[in-house]
């Protein structure tokens, strides 16, 4: 099936995505700042419309992200989400009604360039649909664990860079968890029909996982600056997501001589990520 099909969907979910995250920022700071872990921020948050149409929209990128999912490998659909932060600043100037200045722009090139670089040197492919439990047993209790003991960590912090980091990395830890779980569940649908995916242990996994994403997000968003946020978010989900596909549905990257232009790649995503989040922290 090529990667024509699976990065378009990437694509199209990382704009999706972004869009929520400018329309769920705005209504989180709507709502008085929690100091502890409160599912009632939820309820909070259902009374303010922008958060219900932020909502709406993570919908859509869900949908998305599993065509992508379903049509080529979590080691390269999952990277492209590295693009929702270019995509989320833009969308917020856009709002705002501001032009993007010419280092903005920039910083935004580098985070491009550096994620094609390191795709293509990569080259990810395989697209393994189905893993056994006892291969993901063990992914589970290490996601399970590290998301606990950072948001356990977090939520210790007062509010600052170390409680929004904590929390953001323990938000990428479960959003790339979601994304491999929901890969096989889609295979299950394709195949075996609603009924086969309705009764999927993985159908379950996937819904839990991306709800606590969800509420984990949301605290992240409340409990520091962005600069400390978002870098954690982004460059967890991909790593993690990256790791799944590589370790458990053993797909293929290349190695050798083709491991410096994606260290380098890599190394231009992360300071693009990084510089565009220190300058433009406020924007959102």
């Amino acid at each position: 099936m090529g990667i024509v099909l699976p990065t378009l969907f990437a694509l199209l979910a990382a704009l999706s995505n972004a869009l929520a995250t400018v329309l769920q920022r705005r209504a989180a700071l709507t709502v008085p700042q929690s100091q502890g872990f409160r599912p009632g921020l939820i309820l909070d948050l259902l009374r303010r419309p922008v958060w219900l149409a932020g909502v709406l929209t993570v919908i859509a990128a869900g949908v998305w992200q599993a065509a992508a999912l379903a049509t080529g490998p979590l080691s390269l659909v999952q990277p492209l989400f590295v693009l929702e932060l270019p995509l989320t600043l833009l969308l917020a100037s856009l709002w705002q009604r501001r032009r993007p200045s010419g280092a903005m722009l920039l910083r935004l090139c580098a985070v491009v360039a550096g994620l094609g670089l390191a795709l293509l040197a990569a080259a990810p492919s395989g697209n393994r649909t189905h893993v056994s439990i006892d291969r993901w047993l063990p992914v589970l209790a290490a996601c399970a664990g590290g998301a606990a003991a950072l948001t356990a960590v977090g939520l210790r912090r007062p509010p600052g860079r170390a409680r929004a980091a904590c929390l953001g990395t323990a938000t990428a830890i479960c959003f790339a968890l979601t994304a491999g779980l929901m890969k096989t569940a889609v295979h299950i649908l394709t195949e075996d029909g609603l009924a086969g995916f309705l009764t999927s242990w993985q159908t379950y996994a996937f819904g839990a996982s991306g709800v606590c994403a969800m509420l984990l997000m949301e605290h992240a968003m409340q409990g520091g600056p962005l600069i400390a946020s978002q870098p954690a978010l982004t460059l967890g989900d991909a790593m993690v997501s990256f790791l799944l596909g590589v370790l458990v549905y053993e797909e293929h990257v290349r190695a050798g001589w083709w491991v410096l232009p994606q260290l380098l790649g890599i190394g231009l995503i992360v300071t693009g990520v990084f510089a565009l989040t220190r300058s433009e922290a406020g924007t959102l």
